[in-house]
């Protein structure tokens, strides 16, 4: 069979729910279908996808308890979202500001959010009465989103983040008095999130690593204000639940892969946007494997028997990944996920790095990467996705091994990659790539710059090029939150010395660049210095950007004309 084109992959369509209408009847899908995602209805028994917007921008959105639809929609990727209600019109809009978060009650009565309306810079959580309009603000500051509101529609949860790397705390928000409960005080750096409350609103149940090094299941109390570990792991384990406190799901994140003995999966893969139906008995979530986007499969709770699939045709050709580990240059273990061509080789590889940092590249296929890794292995191209220090799903102590003055040990991990790599004899060591965006930008751009000698290559989207001036200029409300990850203003050396940008007249190896000229997060100007210095050096660099565009590349043909220029530019600069 003839592989697929690069376009025909990037148009796999994906689809996953966001929830239930209010009888049980229907699902609300995110589907990229028409090019950019939209809202669908699904049948919950099966049945072909109803179109119910058509935006130029991407959505996503809710049935709320009275069967209407909450949509969320920015601007051009400028991500300062707006609340409107479909078919009605605006609900909670400013185009100044962000409103994040939206959650609903259990009755319909109370919409809670956050926005940085106030000053622009803190978040505060607002709680509005849907049917009087009339909004209560709980003046909270920093970078705070709503996580649950309790069945009884008295208590909002709020997840504050504090001024250390990998630290946070929920805030319990009395909606009828107006008092704030802080739930969880604790000494060293602790995660707190993904919470679910019980069905009479006595507590809640959330994943927090807390005195631990994975993230466990807790319940807490709420006339004690004790909590009590009911899950615990070496991997991380999340939960999820419903509104109405029915149930409680427990999901274990291993090596990247989703595994539970709550729900059934239909494979290796990673499953995410876990939705219940009104009456507990079923749960619909996304699922993805490496050779298929997320697409909508149901699993009825306690049946025991494997879920049904609502959306998506099936896995197409291509080659899963094998899962390796390499000694770094301390002897700190690295996972990395090997996607090798047929043939004996030696074959160029390409070294994906995922963004964050906090994050980790698990084994699913997105609507940029995962088209463009299966491309590349067609075309005779490995792919190595390694998961390097700093990475989320491996513990709070690995990931913590980045942080600030620590920043260039995971660029190192990069080099001891590069040697793991060349010593295969499937691998053609002279020809290695680093691709990555975000902060796998900032990864790509410091590995051109402080390992010359390795890269045949860079591809780079929204990277940091200078940390010191993508502080200075990121949006206010992430200023803070990004500090205590590189490291603070307050010492400009540091920031200098960890930035591709101080180590610029060593980078000679050719690198393509990609951005969005309205990213909230990384401003267009670090991709435009750095593209002028290289081409004033005589150094190959190609820059595209998308008017259109943020942080991400969210339209289908931007993302189809940026990865066939990717593609170009590999053969241009390898062969």
């Amino acid at each position: 069979m003839q592989p697929k084109s690069l376009q025909e992959l990037l148009e796999l369509r994906q689809a996953y729910p966001l929830s239930w209408s209010p009888d049980g009847s229907t699902l609300l899908v995110a589907s990229d279908l028409p090019g950019t995602r939209q809202l669908f209805a699904l049948p919950a028994a099966g049945g072909e996808l109803e179109q119910l917007t058509d935006y130029a921008e991407p959505v996503s959105g809710f049935y709320l308890p009275d069967g209407r639809i909450l949509v969320e929609m920015d601007e051009a990727g400028n991500e300062r979202t707006q609340l409107h209600i479909l078919g009605e019109g605006p609900l909670v809009s400013d185009p100044r500001f962000n409103h994040w978060t939206p959650h609903v009650s259990h009755d319909g009565r109370l919409l809670a959010y956050t926005t940085n309306r106030r000053n622009g810079r803190d978040f505060d959580v607002i709680v509005r009465n849907l049917a009087s309009a009339e909004e209560q603000a709980f003046e909270l500051g920093g970078y705070v989103g709503v996580d649950s509101i309790s069945p009884d529609g008295r208590w909002v949860v709020a997840v504050r983040g504090n001024e250390r790397a990998g630290d946070y705390d929920l805030l319990l928000l009395d909606v009828p008095s107006g008092e704030v409960v802080h739930a969880t005080p604790h000494e060293d750096a602790a995660e707190y999130g993904a919470t679910v409350w019980s069905a009479d609103s006595s507590g809640f149940f959330a994943a927090t690593n807390e005195g631990r090094d994975t993230l466990a299941i807790a319940h807490y109390d709420l006339a004690t204000g004790e909590w009590r570990v009911t899950a615990e792991s070496d991997w991380d384990l999340m939960c999820f639940g419903d509104g109405g406190g029915q149930n409680l799901v427990v999901v274990a994140n291993e090596d990247g892969y989703s595994r539970s003995n709550d729900v059934v999966f239909p494979g290796d893969g990673v499953a995410e946007h876990f939705v219940f139906s009104p009456d507990g008995t079923k749960v619909a979530y996304g699922f993805s494997t490496t050779r298929e986007p997320h697409q909508v499969w149901v699993y009825e709770l306690e049946s025991g028997e494997l879920p049904r699939r609502l959306t998506g045709d099936g896995p197409i050709e291509g080659v899963d990944p094998t899962l390796h580990r390499f000694e770094s240059f301390d002897g700190e273990s690295i996972p990395v996920f090997l996607f090798q061509p047929k043939g004996e080789g030696p074959f160029p590889v390409v070294i994906t790095i995922h963004g964050g940092p906090e994050a980790q590249w698990q084994p699913w296929y997105s609507a940029g990467f995962g088209a463009f890794t299966q491309h590349l292995v067609s075309r005779g191209y490995a792919v190595a996705a390694p998961n390097v220090r700093g990475s989320s799903g491996y513990g709070k102590r690995f990931q913590s091994l980045d942080d600030v003055e620590k920043r260039l040990d995971s660029v190192a991990d990069l080099a001891s990659l590069h040697a793991w790599l060349a010593a295969r004899p499937e691998i053609d060591g002279a020809r290695q790539v680093v691709y990555g965006r975000s902060y796998g930008g900032y990864m790509v751009l410091a590995a051109l710059a402080f390992q010359p000698e390795l890269w045949a290559a860079g591809l780079e989207c929204v990277g940091i090029s200078s940390l010191r001036t993508f502080l200075e200029n990121t949006s206010e409300y992430r200023r803070a939150v990004r500090e205590r990850e590189y490291g603070s203003l307050s010492d400009p050396d540091l920031l200098d010395r960890l930035s591709p940008w101080s180590r610029l007249d060593a980078i000679r190896a050719p690198l393509f660049i990609e951005h969005g000229r309205n990213d909230p997060r990384v401003p267009v100007t670090e991709s435009e210095a750095i593209h002028r210095a290289l081409v004033g050096r005589g150094v190959r660099s190609e820059l595209v950007i998308y008017e259109d565009e943020g942080h991400m590349v969210d339209k289908l043909p931007n993302r189809i004309d940026c990865f066939e220029r990717m593609v170009a530019y590999l053969g241009e600069v390898l062969y």
